[in-house]
């Protein structure tokens, strides 16, 4: 978009450096939730997640810029509402000691910072890449226990029976696998929810960055915890077999490497799954763009 088609528009590069100064204004304020976000990022393996949410962030809103095409600074007022129920999250949150009010309103504070430079019309039809922020703020433990434990389940459960397919001798005692005489935990080995939310944040970028239908996006969004647990087992097999055979210090370094490749399995399998969709010629992208 040419500066000359901008300006038509009614934007200028007070608008940028307007918006840049009232986001960080917002993050300045709420420093402290800022802070416990990246250190509980860096130091807790169960949301290590949220380091990847500023590329996902400027993914999205990369990839669907063209909507930006017909943006007009407008719609100034939502942006002083946005900061004042971030305000009001914000210090609930720390008053009361409820850790995802406390983050999530830092978070709705600085999208309402920049909101209110920009106006409304940015948020619409960028809203994507604004709602993939929820990922920031971690998920309570209560919660987070609550799914986990079906989750490692059932996922020990999948694991035993697609390692018994591929020839290998395991035996399951409730999340407990064991080959070779040695016990793997699927807790310690593969935390089923260290997967849920990070292929959960692959299948809503993937979802939002690939010209889908509307039902087929909530499907792949909705569907995103079966893919976790899929990728899991995928990831599991290989990483048991390898805690039998091999030095613990050997497996926990093929544990962690695992877990980075099938960020990319993941987002193949969803690729697969819409190549398989056209494939069967269920319609699955927008018309205008099939027909291009």
């Amino acid at each position: 978009m040419s500066p000359s088609k901008i300006t038509k528009r009614g934007w200028t590069i007070w608008h940028v450096a307007f918006s840049i100064l009232l986001a960080a204004a917002a993050v300045f304020i709420a420093a402290d939730a800022w802070l416990d976000l990246i250190t509980i990022a860096l130091k807790d393996e169960e949301s290590s997640h949220v380091l990847l949410v500023p590329v996902a962030v400027l993914w999205i809103g990369l990839v669907r810029r063209g909507t930006l095409r017909n943006c007009r600074p407008v719609g100034y007022w939502f942006g002083p509402l946005l900061i004042a129920l971030g305000w009001f999250l914000w210090s609930f949150g720390y008053k009361r000691d409820v850790q995802a009010f406390w983050h999530g309103g830092a978070i709705v504070m600085a999208v309402g910072a920049v909101t209110t430079a920009l106006g409304s019309d940015v948020v619409k039809r960028l809203w994507p890449a604004f709602l993939v922020l929820v990922f920031l703020v971690p998920v309570p433990g209560m919660i987070r226990q609550s799914v986990a434990q079906p989750m490692q389940t059932a996922t020990a459960f999948l694991t035993q029976s697609m390692g018994e397919l591929a020839g290998m001798q395991v035996e399951r005692w409730g999340n407990m696998l064991t080959i070779n005489d040695r016990q793997v935990a699927v807790a310690e080995a593969c935390n089923g929810m260290r997967m849920v939310f990070t292929l959960s944040l692959v299948s809503y970028v993937f979802a939002f960055t690939t010209p889908l239908l509307p039902y087929v996006r909530a499907a792949i969004v909705i569907a995103s915890p079966v893919t976790a647990i899929l990728c899991n087992v995928i990831r599991l097999v290989p990483t048991v077999w390898v805690f039998g055979h091999f030095p613990e210090s050997t497996a926990e370094k093929f544990h962690t490497f695992s877990g980075w490749v099938m960020l990319g399995v993941g987002f193949l399998l969803l690729t697969g799954i819409v190549r398989l969709f056209r494939w069967l010629m269920i319609p699955v992208t927008p018309f205008r763009l099939a027909m291009n």
